[in-house]
């Protein structure tokens, strides 16, 4: 099952974007089983944990994003999501959505986000 996010763009400091993952090819008791993730990969950098929501609905955020994004998720429409507010420049990079069910890691093809000063 390949995932891909989509809703990177450019924006200036200070902008939103909302990222999506469907995970439709997941059947739905898994899906509210699992336990997501949001990643990011810097120009030149390792790829890093963003966000990560379990089934329980606990949600854990790197430091540098802690009070901008949100990590959320539609049981109904299998879908994950990154709301992304008051981005900066250092926000740049290619995002990736992951669904690990517990046995299995699923990976979406990134989506860029570009953030300009």
């Amino acid at each position: 099952v390949q995932l891909q996010a989509s809703g990177g763009g450019s924006v200036q400091a200070g902008g939103s974007l909302k990222l999506s993952c469907p995970a439709s090819r997941i059947i739905t008791s898994v899906f509210v089983k699992s336990r997501f993730n949001w990643y990011r990969q810097a120009p030149g950098k390792q790829r890093d944990l963003v966000a990560t929501l379990v089934s329980g609905g606990s949600a854990s955020y790197q430091d540098t994003v802690k009070g901008r994004f949100t990590i959320s998720k539609d049981n109904a429409k299998k879908t994950l999501y990154l709301q992304m507010n008051n981005l900066e420049p250092e926000d740049t990079a290619v995002y990736y959505c992951n669904v690990d069910t517990g046995s299995l890691h699923y990976w979406g093809r990134g989506t860029l986000v570009t953030v300009s000063s």
